[in-house]
């Protein structure tokens, strides 16, 4: 029992690594599944560290992790002053900024003799090439995939499967940002000679010449953000997924391919928006404040305004406290940035999603981009293949052309600044609207560009009463009592 559980949580490679680096300061991050744990395997890393070191090494156990708990928590080992952060469970093997960081990915149970058969019945059925993708829980499998292969398949089956390797377990952060944004490169740019692709701590090679539309994705785990990234970033391929828990093999996915037509839907109605709220996701992702200033810069070049919001884990109680914002662009890991909002007050984007919304041009091609780096370099391409237009636009939700404000062209003209009262007023007299004889009807003007603007635009100036009539009616005393009871019944 013992010897399961240090296997499990790879207590001896941990051992070697800790003593290797020489690391004396250590905080050890776990999911809230896996907390009760967490005392079994500090207690089994201070056994074996003081078995092989004279030093001493302090482990923390952190928990409750301000964003994702997929990503490296690097403000709260900082906290203590640790030398590495050692992460368990699920992870999206995110660039760090300015921890190393060594991953225990868990050891998921598998029927490895049915995944093999369900692999092998499935690809006789198919005339495409296979690409086997699975979850990081699962990679302690993955050899005796390869070996029930190797005993069960034909010679032409030899060509048809290519395994996804693990990128790494060790991320030592480097000292430029930009230089850890390249590291995990989710896709392979059609301009570019390199048939490499990496995602989700996967890496995995093409033959020369081929696409990975080419293939078929078959995909060994759970259907969690993961997948889901899969299936928006693929979404040219056939994709299985082979469900470990239940066994079973799913081909239907059309949830799935909903979440796309939706985040279409966002990104048409983002395009209306006047003021942006930017939400911090991350603090540990390398190149995170470089994708903030990339989207502020790419905001103030449409002529829309941005707020920047760090508030850990958003929900919509907390965005709802900030009512100005017509839109929220979401800035964390590639597995937690697909956040669904349909119980939020404004839709939440990628900043993918923001860059097809607020770039003129801009088209969306079918590619769904969700690392940093491959968001800022698609943004270079499609500026110098698309000139700046200045025509207006057809807007979907107000069912007709728009023009687009340019903040720049009104400062040169000095129309900012001579007509910033005028308008200040009549946002005001307008800010409560009736129409027709509902008079629980609301409108919500769309037209404040800053949230200062927005706020004067909800003040209440109370009821207008037009009459001509300004001699004073007579007053009616009302009931008095209890109202179980008033005294005149």
């Amino acid at each position: 029992m013992e010897l399961e559980f240090e296997s499990r949580y790879e207590i001896n490679r941990t051992v070697e690594f800790i003593i290797s680096k020489s690391f004396t300061r250590i905080a050890l991050q776990f999911p809230d599944e896996l907390l009760k744990e967490s005392t079994k395997v500090v207690s089994a890393l201070k056994s074996k560290t003081r078995l092989l070191t004279d030093r001493e090494v302090r482990f923390f156990v952190m928990a409750d992790t301000t964003y994702g708990s997929c990503c490296i928590d690097e403000v709260g080992a900082l906290h203590i002053d640790a030398d590495c952060v050692v992460h368990y469970g699920q992870t999206c093997l995110s660039p760090t900024s300015v921890l190393p960081a060594f991953f225990v990915f868990g050891k998921a149970p598998m029927n490895v003799s049915s995944c093999v058969k369900h692999l092998i019945d499935y690809a006789s059925q198919s005339d495409k090439p296979i690409m086997i993708l699975y979850g990081l829980e699962y990679a302690h499998m993955i050899r005796h995939i390869r070996e029930e292969l190797g005993l069960s398949k034909t010679e032409s089956h030899q060509l048809k499967f290519t395994v996804a390797n693990v990128l790494c377990s060790f991320i030592s952060p480097s000292k430029d940002p930009r230089e850890s944004m390249e590291h995990p490169r989710p896709y392979c740019d059609s301009l570019s000679s390199s048939r490499n692709y990496r995602m989700g701590g996967l890496t995995w090679d093409l033959p020369e010449g081929s696409k990975i539309e080419d293939y078929l994705l078959f995909w060994i785990g759970s259907d969690r953000s993961a997948f889901a990234n899969v299936v928006l970033t693929f979404n040219g391929c056939d994709i299985v997924r082979y469900d470990a828990e239940e066994d079973s093999l799913v081909t239907e996915f059309y949830q799935q391919r909903r979440i796309l037509q939706r985040r279409y839907y966002l990104v048409e109605k983002a395009k209306d928006a006047n003021i942006i709220g930017i939400l911090v996701g991350t603090l540990g992702v390398a190149g995170y404040l470089h994708m903030i200033h990339h989207m502020q810069a790419l905001i103030s070049a449409a002529g829309k305004k941005s707020y920047i919001l760090a508030m850990g884990r958003p929900n919509p109680a907390k965005l709802a406290n900030f009512p100005e914002c017509d839109v929220f662009i979401y800035i964390s890991c590639a597995q937690t940035a697909l956040l669904d909002s349909k119980e939020f007050m404004s839709p939440v984007i990628t900043p993918f999603e923001a860059n097809l919304a607020f770039s003129r041009g801009s088209e969306w091609t079918g590619a769904y981009l969700m690392q940093f780096q491959d968001v800022i370099n698609s943004v270079k391409l499609e500026s110098e293949a698309h000139s700046e237009s200045e025509e207006p636009r057809f807007s979907f939700f107000q069912g007709g052309y728009v023009e687009d404000h340019k903040t720049n062209d009104q400062a040169k003209n000095g129309e900012e600044d001579r007509g910033e009262t005028m308008a200040l007023v009549q946002i005001a007299e307008k800010a409560l609207q009736l129409k027709g004889n509902d008079h629980n009807l609301l409108t919500k003007q769309t037209t404040a560009k800053s949230g200062p603007e927005y706020f004067l635009s909800r003040a209440y100036r109370g009821l207008e009463i037009n009459s001509d009539n300004t001699s004073p009616e007579p007053y009616i005393v009302g009931r008095s009592g209890k109202a179980s009871g008033y005294k005149h019944e």
